[in-house]
């Protein structure tokens, strides 16, 4: 039904996550982040929304990723329908892909990437989203997007798309979080919303916004 790509880029620190599904609302349904902690991505054939804060809760409290996913998905009877994604904010990832989703169902985790879907066309879609966010030479955000376009022509969810989504924290910068919820084209769609986020006035206005890392920024 969903795939979804965690990372975090080298450079700034900051941890970016993209997704997008044959459903509505996956911005709002699948991403999950907190700034200095990690971020997740919740899905799956019956996802649940309480899976991502969990997750995000133990990181916050010191466990390890794979820890955080047990604690996260072993007290949930409705777990093998369910999928959950996570990365915290050194880069390590975990994952759990319940054996009752929709078949194909596959995942990835790898230093500063964890990658995973649900319903997928075929398995190697997984390999192209993270292959194509790898190979992209642009901007945190552009190489999030080239990941999930990657993705989706190499077959993405079975069904289509309907809704993609971009979600990116940092401590020392504002949130983005982008999102197209119910399109022909939702990735063509985010793209251009991408590019209104990049406009140099908006990334100006941006720069002089509080972060975590500057609370009260001098005018």
């Amino acid at each position: 039904m969903t795939f979804s790509l965690l990372a975090r880029d080298p450079e700034s620190g900051a941890l970016g996550g993209a997704a997008a599904t044959g459903n509505l609302c996956v911005g709002a349904w699948v991403l999950r982040g907190k700034a200095g902690v990690g971020l997740s991505a919740s899905q799956g054939h019956y996802p649940s929304t309480l899976w991502g804060d969990n997750v995000l809760d133990h990181l916050a409290n010191g466990i390890e990723p794979e820890d955080a996913i047990r604690e996260t998905v072993a007290p949930d009877p409705g777990r093998a329908v369910r999928q959950l994604l996570v990365l915290d904010q050194n880069g390590r990832g975990a994952a759990f892909s319940g054996d009752m989703n929709v078949p194909e169902i596959a995942e990835q985790v790898k230093p500063s990437i964890c990658a995973g879907g649900n319903m997928l066309s075929h398995a190697g879609v997984i390999d192209a989203m993270v292959e194509g966010y790898q190979s992209a030479q642009a901007s945190f955000l552009q190489r999030l997007l080239a990941g999930l376009k990657q993705g989706a022509q190499a077959g993405g969810d079975a069904r289509g798309l309907m809704s993609a989504a971009v979600l990116i924290v940092s401590e020392s910068s504002p949130p983005i979080d982008i999102r197209i919820d119910q399109a022909q084209d939702p990735l063509g769609e985010l793209l251009n919303l991408a590019a209104s986020v990049e406009a140099p006035d908006y990334k100006r206005w941006m720069q002089a916004l509080p972060t975590l890392s500057v609370p009260h920024p001098k005018r």
